[in-house]
């Protein structure tokens, strides 16, 4: 019984270990921001962002480029009913569909660090169709923007 109960107390150890890993990759919570964030020193916006929601390489390494989207998720639903459908960049087998209307964006790209957290950003506002990978449900995985 005891054996029991120390086996119990290790298997709950271990889950909580490995549930602090677990990193959110949805669509809407590595892109969609909206309404976008109030941050009190604007130009910290990326890094901000970058850091609240985990966004980082599988091997713990800085993004290059990431982008957030500041419109309604029900809008960004609806690019999957869009007729603008093109071959995706680099998976010729699937099929990327585009907004048929402009979103408006923030753009981070990298200017210093390797290692996140210690990433920084610059960012770009801009306005640009929207480029996702649909499935039966919805948008599934952002794929970038035309301007």
């Amino acid at each position: 019984m005891i054996i029991m109960v120390m086996i119990f107390f290790l298997l709950l150890f271990w889950e909580n270990e490995v549930n602090e890993e677990v990193v959110i990759s949805t669509l809407e919570h590595l892109h969609v921001d909206y309404p976008q964030t109030d941050v009190p020193v604007p130009s910290r916006y990326c890094n901000y962002l970058i850091i609240q929601r985990t966004i980082r390489q599988p091997d713990h390494t800085c993004r290059k480029e990431h982008v957030f989207i500041h419109e309604r998720p029900q809008k960004i639903n609806s690019i999957c009913h869009s007729p603008k459908k093109a071959a995706c960049q680099n998976r010729s087998t699937i099929f990327c569909f585009q907004s048929e209307t402009k979103f408006k964006m923030t753009v981070c790209r990298l200017i210093e660090g390797t290692r996140y957290p210690a990433c920084n950003y610059r960012i770009t506002p801009i306005e640009g169709f929207v480029l996702v990978i649909c499935d039966n449900l919805g948008p599934v995985t952002f794929q970038g923007y035309v301007e």
